[in-house]
């Protein structure tokens, strides 16, 4: 049974970074993906980033590019999201997810439909 398990989330200044962990088991992940999501109160659930395991590609919402950067440690089984220059409109529940879509790219991995293991979320709360 896949496991997925935020850590990393706080309270931060405006401007400040923070660096979210998600750590994934059950399986191997191979072809599988990693995505990060998040969810403020009173609006819906939106894309943050998400990285492929094999070959590492990367994708970004809009919102979070040039601040956002998603890695991940194979040995590990681990996928982080560093975010840097953090804005008050960042707060929010973030939930790491892993799937493996029948389909690739954005309009896929930033969907969260394809993804079928969802974590618990950890809070990031941004001051202004």
């Amino acid at each position: 049974q896949v496991h997925v398990v935020e850590s990393g989330g706080g309270l931060v200044q405006a401007g400040g970074s923070l660096r979210l962990s998600c750590a994934a088991s059950g399986r191997t992940f191979n072809n599988w993906a990693m995505g990060w999501f998040r969810q403020a109160p009173g609006k819906e659930r939106e894309f943050v980033a998400a990285i492929r395991w094999s070959g590492g590609s990367t994708y970004y919402a809009d919102s979070v590019k040039g601040r956002a950067t998603i890695s991940k440690d194979n040995a590990k089984n681990t996928v982080y999201l560093q975010m840097n220059s953090l804005k008050p409109e960042d707060t929010a529940v973030y939930v790491c997810a892993a799937g493996s879509p029948y389909c690739s790219g954005y309009g896929c991995y930033d969907v969260s439909h394809w993804y079928d293991y969802w974590g618990q979320g950890t809070q990031v709360t941004v001051s202004s």
